[in-house]
């Protein structure tokens, strides 16, 4: 009989799906933080690592290179010498691209404002997944930031940067950061000229000092066993320098209510109202989630979309959503309307969000938010891939092991008077930032 972790149990009666799902928590002598559910479903192994080494650790007017590091990391590996005197010859991108694709493995990583991740989808055959191990462990560790390549990347980036500056959403996007963030570094953008500053030699010292194994998270889930799963950490991490402590970032302040209206000659307006709100570990996340899927969460049944859309025409969809960082992440609410109905749109949005500050969810709204949400739960880990997400989030965010398990309950015990307080404590109507890129009559 297989053995099986992962068990979605429908409770009759209380409409309830808990997820039992057994993480397992070690720290390895390096430092290096491993999250572990053992699952012998299918014949895979997925596995990510997390660093301190997002966006938010970008030095000085050098915004884009932790962006810029975590790409280049798979453009070559270099030669290395081994204790007992072999090599490991030097591989090109061509070499590693062929490498994975030689044992039918998946690659893949990325940067957040607060992260840096790798990670690797292989077969659980032992062949397959040494090969990929000891291939992702020396990627992480002997990245050789070839220059030609770099000096590619650089440009691509540049392109890309000079690209999003003439769409709407992402003027719009940037500013509403901007604003709300103003020099914390979650505020930061890459520009052309900060992508354009960034030497190979910052790449190296940026990857020497934030991918490190004391600040490693490593999150698996497969098809291993507990010893297998620690001799696969080992290996990932065993290579990589300890890191010194890094410098404490600045708190982020609640910023000074401010509209920015800029001009653009797109048909539509876009509309952006937030604020800084929320840390992934505030004790208000439950209930915020639960109120705001009836704000403007849950699509076509939410209050900014009924009163936007539904009466008065508006706009196809307004929404908002909160975005729980390491740091407090913003508020939005969002739409896009014709520009000639941009102020009118504006006012529905910032009435809708006072009202329900001010009074919170019907008992029917909040009943109705709490069954779609528990009644959903089930399809958050219906995968593999979706099960490492929420355990790399546990580890990097130090949530506890038990999260998942006990997220349905969470959900089940909010009140509308939890909502209604939290709400209060967090969207301070007056500090509102709003962005309104496209309106008529605007400065550019």
């Amino acid at each position: 009989m297989l053995k099986k972790f992962i068990i979605i149990t429908l409770l009759v009666g209380s409409g309830c799906a808990h997820a039992a799902l057994k993480i397992q928590h070690w720290v390895l002598d390096n430092g290096a933080r491993v999250y572990f559910v053992e699952n012998h479903t299918i014949p895979m192994l997925d596995v990510n690592l997390d660093f301190d080494a997002g966006s938010r650790r970008d030095p000085a007017n050098k915004s884009g290179l932790a962006s810029l590091t975590n790409g280049m990391l798979a453009r070559g590996i270099a030669k290395a010498t081994l204790p007992d005197g072999s090599t490991e010859a030097a591989m090109s991108e061509a070499d590693i691209s062929d490498a994975i694709a030689d044992v039918a493995a998946q690659r893949s990583g990325g940067v957040s404002a607060d992260r840096g991740s790798v990670s690797i989808r292989t077969l659980s055959s032992l062949a397959e997944r040494d090969q990929s191990i000891k291939l992702l462990a020396r990627l992480l560790a002997q990245p050789s930031f070839p220059q030609d390549l770099f000096d590619r990347d650089k440009a691509r980036t540049v392109a890309s940067i000079r690209e999003a500056m003439t769409r709407p959403e992402s003027i719009a996007s940037k500013a509403f950061w901007r604003l709300n963030y103003g020099d914390h570094p979650y505020g930061a953008e890459a520009t052309v000229e900060s992508v354009g500053a960034s030497t190979r030699e910052d790449l190296i010292r940026f990857h020497r000092e934030h991918y490190v194994a004391n600040r490693a998270v490593v999150a698996m889930i497969g098809d291993v066993t507990r010893a297998e799963a620690d001799a696969i950490a080992r290996e990932l991490t065993r290579r990589l320098p300890q890191g010194a402590p890094l410098p404490e970032l600045p708190n982020v302040a609640t910023p000074k209510g401010t509209e920015q209206r800029i001009a653009h000659p797109a048909s539509q307006a876009h509309i952006f109202v937030g604020l800084p709100t929320m840390a992934r570990s505030d004790p208000d996340f439950f209930a915020l989630t639960v109120g705001n899927y009836v704000l403007g969460g849950g699509g076509f049944v939410s209050r900014l979309t009924r009163e936007v859309r539904e009466k008065r025409g508006l706009a196809y969809s307004a929404y908002s959503y909160f975005n729980p960082m390491a740091q407090p992440g913003p508020y939005m609410a969002g739409l896009q309307t014709r520009k000639d109905q941009a102020d009118d749109a504006l006012k529905v949005v910032r009435d809708t969000i006072e009202a329900y500050v001010r009074n919170g969810p019907t008992e029917d709204e909040l009943r109705a938010a709490k069954d779609n949400l528990i009644g959903g739960f089930a399809l958050r880990i219906d995968n593999n891939r979706k099960i490492l997400d929420h355990i790399a989030n546990i580890g990097f965010y130090g949530l506890p092991l038990d999260y998942l398990d006990t997220w349905p309950d969470k959900v089940a015990k909010i009140s509308v008077a939890d909502v209604r307080a939290a709400f209060q404590r967090k969207l301070v109507m007056d500090r509102m930032i709003t962005v309104v890129v496209g309106a008529e009559g605007a400065p550019r």
